[in-house]
């Protein structure tokens, strides 16, 4: 009896799931959230502020991701120090965690170095960033480099542009001390 009561259940939750499917219509996300204020938290303290006026959730398909249409903007602390990501547009895919940011992408590490471009990729899972459109970077000291495309790590320690020009700023006591 109890055996058949265990089938039973099996049976009716894959059927719940078929049923929920299909009172989707096509192309409709499972969920929407608006007005989005996350926070992701590490011993206590808030380590992420994600905040969007709508996200959808399209986590019932078969390459998962939830898509920011109206734009995100995502708060970073490590350390005591904050960076900030800022988009128009996001998508953010489940099963490779890479995050398309599309329009206006701002991006303000606690360094006070500043990104701007039309569209960026964040690797979340290789934390690494890289795009293959225009940019500019404005570095804490006012020296700056506009460029068409880079790879750089997430923290931009690491940095590799293809195309550029710039200004770069050069201590002049440095240079005269025979350097």
């Amino acid at each position: 009896m109890s055996i058949l009561i265990v089938i039973t259940l099996f049976s009716c939750e894959g059927t719940y799931k078929k049923v929920q499917k299909m009172n989707l219509k096509d192309e409709e996300p499972l969920g929407v959230v608006k007005e989005m204020n996350t926070k992701f938290t590490d011993s206590g303290k808030v380590t992420v502020n994600l905040l969007a006026p709508l996200m959808y959730d399209y986590s019932n398909y078969k390459f998962p991701y939830n898509e920011f249409p109206e734009g995100m903007t995502l708060y970073f602390w490590e350390d005591e120090k904050m960076s900030t990501v800022i988009s128009d547009y996001a998508v953010k895919y489940e099963n490779t965690s890479l995050v398309d940011l599309r329009g206006n992408v701002k991006i303000i590490t606690a360094d006070s170095l500043v990104v701007d471009a039309n569209q960026l990729y964040w690797d979340q899972k290789n934390e690494w960033v890289f795009t293959d459109q225009p940019y500019k970077i404005t570095f804490p000291d006012g020296s700056f480099n506009d460029g068409e495309g880079f790879n750089s790590s997430q923290d931009f320690t690491t940095f590799l542009s293809r195309k550029n020009s710039g200004i770069q700023l050069i201590d002049k006591k440095e240079t005269t001390n025979g350097n």
